[in-house]
């Protein structure tokens, strides 16, 4: 049994993690600040005696004994992390040095939750780990994009200097339940404005690509890439290689619904990626053949029974 610290833990992706890393037989340390996590994420894990909650910003220097660190505490959807930028890249620096400092004076390993928005709005296609990325430094998405790549950077350099053992896993997008009803990421929107009948709004013409991959996928790669060998520290990019138009994906849930929703056209934002597919050839090597495993109708349907619980209440 080890000892695992989980920041981010009450939120969308640290929730399935802090679950499975139970289901394990791991004890689990949850940290939240809860701007974008929600205890109700975990409330089910309460019961646990191996589960152990706490109320923290990692902003701030947090200590205690722990064998493995999953970084996973930061805003990730646009309305989130564009409503205070400065906190935004305070919690991925500041949030990286203090668990880094942790890992190196308790001798842990330590896994950071980094972010295909490192490479930006990709001249390359799909994105190798090699890509180093085309990035606005400046512009309104800067904040956690760049936030995230001098995490890597202070990761880097705390193996080299310091010796810390790290592991950087590039995450693309991601979907499933726990994900926030008004996050503003584009699966939630459709899903929500598909159940509640209203129209759904596309950005731009509809033609830009991402590629979704199922949150249990993800905490399964996330899994493995911390079991890996001392030597393999990453980057990883850990996503889905199967590529879908947002047209695409509003008839998907349009057709999962059931819904009589219409589409409404509104333009793009500035420096949003027009395409986005990783290569996981890396991954599939490293990490014992990992690849994502549930299909985009079934990880849907899935996320569609979540919301529609989560609006029965609202």
């Amino acid at each position: 049994m080890k000892r695992i610290l989980v920041t981010g833990g009450a939120g969308f992706i640290g929730s399935h993690l802090c679950k499975q890393l139970l289901k394990e037989g791991h004890e689990v340390l949850c940290l939240d600040n809860y701007f974008t996590g929600s205890k109700e994420n975990i409330l089910e894990l309460l019961s646990n005696p191996y589960f152990e909650l706490i109320r923290h910003d990692v902003t701030e220097p947090f200590y205690a004994e722990v064998d493995e660190i999953y970084n996973l505490a930061c805003p990730a959807s646009p309305v989130h992390y564009q409503y205070n930028p400065i906190k935004t890249i305070k919690t991925s620096v500041m949030g990286a040095i203090n668990m880094l400092g942790l890992a190196k004076r308790v001798k842990a390993k330590i896994l950071q939750a980094s972010t295909s928005e490192v490479y930006g709005d990709p001249a390359v296609h799909p994105q190798p780990e090699s890509y180093w990325g085309n990035v606005n430094p400046i512009g309104p998405r800067s904040c956690y994009d760049e936030g995230k790549r001098c995490a890597e950077t202070l990761f880097m350099d705390y193996h080299t200097q310091n010796g810390v053992a790290i592991k950087i896993a590039r995450i693309f997008n991601t979907y499933g339940p726990h994900m926030n009803i008004n996050d503003g990421r584009v699966v939630s929107n459709f899903i929500v404005q598909a159940l509640q009948g209203e129209p759904l709004t596309i950005f731009g013409d509809g033609s830009q690509t991402r590629s979704f991959q199922y949150v249990a996928d993800l905490v399964s790669g996330l899994i493995r890439l911390m079991g890996t060998d001392a030597q393999v520290t990453g980057p990883i990019n850990l996503g889905n290689p199967q590529e879908c138009t947002m047209l695409q994906l509003a008839q998907e849930i349009i057709k999962l619904t059931g819904s009589s929703s219409k589409l409404v056209f509104q333009p793009l934002p500035q420096d949003d990626p027009q395409q986005r597919r990783p290569d996981i050839s890396k991954a599939k090597v490293l990490l014992q053949g990992w690849e994502p495993q549930i299909d985009l109708q079934q990880g849907l349907s899935h996320t569609i029974t979540y919301f529609k619980k989560q609006l029965a209440f609202k």
